[in-house]
């Protein structure tokens, strides 16, 4: 194709992934004087408002006189250029015939997600506190860490009530360059085995905000998952990331 100034470019799909939404590509005839250029598009559903949360990434390598030059024109002037030019076309679109909900990767049983208005590093600092739920969730009382370790120590334990039921979970990882963490139930009167879970959060570029995902999977028979998948999903996930937009919504 070629560009308003008229330069020609090419680019060659790298892989394609309708189970996952998503491509990856690089420059045959840059559009840029980079080197090394790979770049992929995502869509991710926005469960709890039938929306889609899209994401464009790229890695490159600049001349050393060139850095920082081409990060901001190929994330402003590139990808945020093609997002609101792909708005404008959406209107009016319907889901083609046939089409469902994308449910989730296996082995997930729950995968759901939201869009929060606040700054992702703001929420992060808020959901990575793993004993600090107890403060913001209304169904989850007297939460803290066995033998007072640090709330952010991978293996440490949880204990807490979740209405009557009380539990123990492990923190399996944190990671705060991807934001995100994981946990294991270790204690619980539900008939779940196995069961891991964690959110992910990313920044929304356009709008100051963070797009959020959380799953999670167990062992259980089917009579059984009639019950956890929407409580998990409803009660624990959608709603822990619901109390905390309420941090971040203006006050009317």
């Amino acid at each position: 194709f070629h560009l308003a100034d008229g330069a020609h470019v090419r680019e060659r799909l790298l892989s394609l992934s309708d189970r996952d939404h998503s491509f990856s590509y690089n420059f045959e005839t840059p559009a840029f004087p980079v080197t090394n250029y790979v770049a992929r598009i995502r869509l991710l559903p926005v469960t709890a408002t039938g929306q889609t949360f899209a994401e464009w990434e790229a890695t490159f390598d600049e001349a050393p006189e060139d850095a920082g030059k081409y990060v901001d024109i190929i994330s402003n002037g590139v990808f945020q250029g093609g997002w609101n030019a792909l708005k404008q076309a959406l209107p009016g679109r319907t889901s083609p015939p046939g089409a469902s909900r994308w449910a989730g990767f296996p082995p997930n049983k729950v995968w759901c997600s939201t869009v929060i208005p606040g700054p992702v590093e703001a929420v992060w600092n808020v959901i990575r506190d793993f004993a600090g739920m107890g403060g913001w969730h209304d169904a989850i009382t007297k939460m803290h860490m066995i033998d007072g370790v640090s709330s952010d120590k991978v293996s440490g334990t949880r204990d807490f009530f979740f209405d009557d039921g009380h539990l123990h979970e492990k923190l399996l990882h944190l990671d705060d360059a991807e934001r995100s963490f994981s946990y294991c139930i270790t204690q619980s009167p539900l008939p779940w085995l196995h069961y891991v879970s964690g959110p992910r959060l990313w920044p929304v570029t356009d709008g100051n905000a963070t797009f959020g995902a959380w799953t999670g999977d167990w062992v259980a028979s089917p009579l059984d998952d009639l019950t956890l998948i929407p409580l998990a999903k409803n009660e624990v996930y959608l709603k822990a990331f619901r109390t905390v937009a309420e941090r971040f919504s203006p006050k009317g």
